[in-house]
């Protein structure tokens, strides 16, 4: 039995987790911003909690619910991807991604993974604060320009 104490503990990392991933989409303008992360990892956070609290060791339960959290994650995680009318230009996947991380960092604090959780959120704001200069970067030395910083064509009646 998880103490109320460890319980507590779980569940304000997995807030946390939320929060700053959260916080640097809202920052970024995103539709989906500290609320959702947050709730998003609070939730996967109380599935592990519950699961482990009704069948603790269980390793098939666990598992279980690890595949429909994953399953569900990239079904919230589609509802803010959108791509622009006439273009291949898509706008959400950095957001979609960090709510699917989210919900698996709410799972390990959740099954007590304090060490994994740490060092995921750790890289994974690495990865969203300085990602996308080092991508301007290296498009900058190769000459690549992505689509998205191409202008428009015109149409030519």
């Amino acid at each position: 039995m998880t103490s109320e104490l460890d319980i507590a503990l779980r569940l304000l990392l997995a807030l946390f987790a939320g929060l700053v991933l959260g916080l640097n989409r809202w920052l970024h303008h995103k539709p989906a911003g500290i609320r959702t992360h947050s709730l998003v990892s609070i939730g996967a956070a109380m599935s592990m909690i519950l699961i482990n609290e009704i069948h603790p060791g269980d390793a098939d339960a666990i598992s279980r619910v690890l595949q429909g959290l994953i399953t569900g994650f990239g079904f919230l995680g589609a509802g803010v991807i959108m791509r622009e009318n006439g273009s291949n230009h898509v706008n959400g996947l950095t957001t979609a991604a960090s709510m699917w991380a989210c919900g698996l960092l709410g799972a390990c604090f959740g099954a007590g993974q304090y060490l994994l959780g740490t060092l995921s959120i750790s890289l994974m704001l690495i990865v969203l604060l300085i990602g996308g200069r080092i991508e301007h970067m290296v498009g900058e030395v190769l000459s690549i320009k992505r689509e998205s910083e191409v202008s428009p064509k015109q149409n030519e009646d």
